[in-house]
């Protein structure tokens, strides 16, 4: 009765840490990280698939896709949170943290709303999860995954919420009360080459 959340693989805008526009493409390195989280998910009798639609996201579950057989169904619920017209933005240029802001930036989520459709995305993933016969795999963002952990799962004694959601790195919490998280942020199926940049930006 698990629910895997997994980040998609890194991005070019990732490393250069630049808010990201919706269509923002894998890079060639995101794609070999996908094709190892792939690999890894390839045995673990997965029942679903689910993914943001934007094409990072969904380019990470088209790799799991091809090593497992599924379909893969998505949802706008599990997208990252909009950041408006600050996309396509350096971040270390802006002067301040819009990642941390509460408020709305124009065209974009407050941290409120974004917070509300996470809580949604998360109601219709348990629901999802309980018509299945196995693991549901849910391919979505940085931001998101740590909002999940954060308001719905239950930590394991004595670990913290990472800062950071690294590229593919797979969660794995229950899909029953309390929501246990029995992994958190696990990049072990990354090849030494293909490993998370740690000053990469996750989120946004």
């Amino acid at each position: 009765m698990t629910l895997l959340l997994l980040r998609h693989g890194e991005t070019p805008l990732n490393v250069a840490r630049v808010l990201q526009p919706a269509d923002t493409p894998l890079s060639a390195n995101g794609l070999a990280q996908a094709r190892s989280l792939a690999r890894r998910l390839a045995g673990s009798r997965l029942a679903g698939l689910v993914s943001s639609d934007l094409p990072r996201a969904l380019q990470t579950a088209q790799a799991i896709a091809a090593a497992t057989g599924l379909t893969v169904q998505t949802s706008p619920l599990l997208q990252e949170r909009n950041f408006g017209d600050l996309r396509g933005q350096a971040y270390d240029a802006l002067g301040f943290d819009p990642l941390a802001m509460d408020e709305a930036p124009p065209g974009g989520e407050s941290t409120a709303a974004f917070h509300a459709r996470v809580d949604r995305a998360f109601a219709w993933l348990l629901h999802r999860r309980r018509a299945a016969s196995g693991p549901l795999a849910v391919v979505t963002h940085g931001l998101v995954v740590r909002a999940m952990l954060d308001r719905h799962a239950r930590l394991p004694d004595g670990s913290k919420l990472p800062e950071r959601i690294a590229n593919t790195s797979v969660s794995c919490v229950s899909a029953e009360p309390p929501f246990a998280a029995t992994l958190v942020d696990c990049t072990a199926h990354l090849a030494a080459g293909q490993a998370d940049d740690v000053h990469a930006l996750s989120g946004g």
